[in-house]
């Protein structure tokens, strides 16, 4: 058996790197996320440029796997394409993670996860993964409108096995 599993979180390589390395007054008083803000857990190591000891979705795998030929194309859902290769020697499974950096203007995180897919590969095999990505999950709330809406511009979409392993990237302007 081959273990597909990733992490949902991410560990820090010291506690020096965690937003509130001590939390004042231990856990009494309610924490006050003002230091974070919307950058919660790979957020936070990203837009800090942390290196981590494991990613959010790192995983362990008795195999290997590489990822090519990345396209986007945009629109009302934005359709994202690209191809996994198992290289290594024992079938396996694995998820591939899709990531988009918004517009600057937008004032986000570096990066959010958007979209995944599992692939179940064996040794040797390729599949081409299609994954589509709503609006939704590109947009900001807007407080002043009182709703969500997609911040127009350049979009960076990556993809990989996890937030610090992303081998592709491709650009796309959505309106």
């Amino acid at each position: 058996m081959n273990p597909s599993g990733k992490l949902p979180l991410t560990f820090p390589a010291s506690l020096s790197q965690l937003p509130r390395p001590v939390i004042p007054n231990g856990l009494i008083d309610p924490v006050d996320y003002d230091i974070e803000g919307y950058k919660v857990g790979y957020k936070w190591y990203d837009a800090e440029k942390k290196v981590v000891l494991f990613p959010f979705g790192y995983g362990l795998s008795y195999t290997t796997f590489a990822y090519s030929g990345l396209k986007v194309t945009a629109g009302k859902e934005t359709a994202v394409s690209f191809t996994v290769r198992n290289t290594g020697r024992r079938d396996g499974a694995e998820i591939a993670e899709v990531y988009a950096a918004l517009p600057a203007s937008a004032g986000e995180p570096p990066k959010r996860l958007v979209a995944w897919s599992k692939v179940w590969l064996k040794a040797g095999e390729s599949k081409d993964v299609g994954v589509r990505v709503d609006a939704k999950y590109l947009s900001i709330y807007d407080e002043a409108a009182g709703g969500w809406k997609l911040v127009p511009g350049g979009y960076t979409f990556m993809v990989g096995g996890s937030s610090q392993e992303l081998p592709l990237g491709a650009k796309a302007d959505l309106k």
